[in-house]
């Protein structure tokens, strides 16, 4: 898991303003390691993992995705349709990355609102596979 804090560190170096950085098993429901520049609440931390399983796998989401996979005559791909999401609240925005080498994780990143969004996306996926080299 060294790697892994390293990638996590780093991430949080190089994403223009980011104030944390965690990487999310969605499938085992687990938080395999965070970085943050600031302390926050520890009921955060606890459920990030479930919020990011549901971004992603959700029943309303792995809905939509099995209505464009039939669509698209896709429906036995295992390829998630959703890769990317962007959630902004009212003083920060959190960047979630699913991983392309193993869709059960999922880096997510959290920058404080005044970044510039297209910036903060391009080096959180820069950032991505040092996080997937690190579970190898």
């Amino acid at each position: 898991m060294m790697l892994l804090d390293k990638a996590l560190q780093d991430a949080v170096k190089n994403v223009p303003e980011a104030l944390a950085a965690g990487f999310v098993d969605i499938d085992s429901g687990m938080l395999l390691a965070v970085k943050t520049v600031d302390s926050h609440p520890s009921e955060v931390m606890d459920l990030l993992a479930a919020a990011t399983g549901d971004l992603f796998q959700g029943p309303n989401v792995t809905s939509i995705e099995n209505i464009f996979k039939k669509m698209r005559g896709t429906e036995h791909d295992k390829k998630h349709y959703f890769q990317e999401v962007i959630v902004n609240s009212d003083n920060l925005v959190h960047v979630f990355l699913r991983s392309k080498v193993n869709q059960s994780y999922v880096l997510t990143i959290v920058c404080r609102k005044s970044v510039n969004l297209g910036m903060a996306l391009t080096r959180a996926r820069y950032s991505m596979p040092a996080c997937e080299n690190a579970m190898v």
